[in-house]
């Protein structure tokens, strides 16, 4: 089961963000239940230690610089308590991985559909871990996955997978050229989540945002000495996924 959420946005001219990242949290069906036990642990630990209710979403950006009632919590609490997000994942090596995508736009033309990139890209590095048994948990042979997301473009996702099961041409490795590989071990449509109602697609929230955040720093999440908070989430990195970089980061 692979939770997914976005940090960016897709827009090419005029966008906010030079960069476009997607967070997808890996958990194996049997080790589910026993994950979202140490997640409510867990958020019942930062409820005593800060006040933040076990109803509240996490929400990183808003939580940050937008926080509503939140602003109860001193703003460098709030940047404390998701940095103790971040290290409370890192300790469940036994339960999740953490596949991570970036599309850097700067170097797209304008034609590019960002969305399809990067979805494409992470769709596929799950089916390739799935498929050479790389994840955390039961490996059977009949294993398959199911994707979680946060609330996107569902009838265009939705149409990216189902194509991707017909027609699915990866580049080859060694010169050019390309080969056909449809997907096989991801099975059904995305289920989109409110993260609202979703604990697990909080984690990715915060994952997705401080991936992006190590890309591109805010003034203050730099000033603060968070731009390297994501690199803290290695025990659980899915490094398989790319060779390019010590943290696994597939870039596109």
């Amino acid at each position: 089961m692979m939770y997914v959420d976005e940090s960016g946005d897709v827009g090419l001219i005029n966008s906010p963000t030079r960069y476009f990242c997607l967070s997808g949290l890996v958990v194996h069906e049997s080790k589910w239940d026993e994950l979202l036990e140490l997640i409510i642990d867990f958020r019942r630990y930062i409820r005593a230690q800060y006040s933040f209710k076990l109803r509240e979403e996490i929400h990183s950006s808003h939580f940050l610089h937008k926080p509503g009632e939140l602003s109860r919590i001193p703003k460098s609490m709030r940047l404390r308590l998701l940095r103790d997000i971040i290290d409370f994942e890192a300790e469940l090596k036994e339960i999740i991985r953490i596949i991570n995508v970036v599309v850097d736009k700067d170097s797209k033309a304008e034609n590019s559909d960002i969305f399809e990139i990067a979805w494409t890209t992470l769709i596929q590095r799950f089916e390739n871990t799935i498929n050479y048994k790389n994840f955390v948990g039961s490996n059977n042979d009949s294993d398959t996955g199911m994707l979680f997301v946060d609330q996107t473009d569902e009838v265009k996702l939705r149409s990216l997978a189902r194509r991707m099961r017909k027609y699915n041409p990866i580049p080859n490795s060694m010169g050019g050229g390309y080969r056909m590989k449809p997907t096989k071990w991801i099975i059904e449509d995305a289920v989109h989540q409110n993260s609202l109602h979703s604990y697990i697609i909080q984690l990715c929230d915060v994952n997705a945002y401080f991936l992006n955040q190590m890309m591109q720093p805010c003034s203050y999440v730099k000033k603060k000495g968070g731009r390297n908070y994501f690199q803290r989430l290695l025990p659980i990195l899915s490094t398989q996924a790319s060779r390019n970089n010590a943290f696994g980061i597939v870039t596109r």
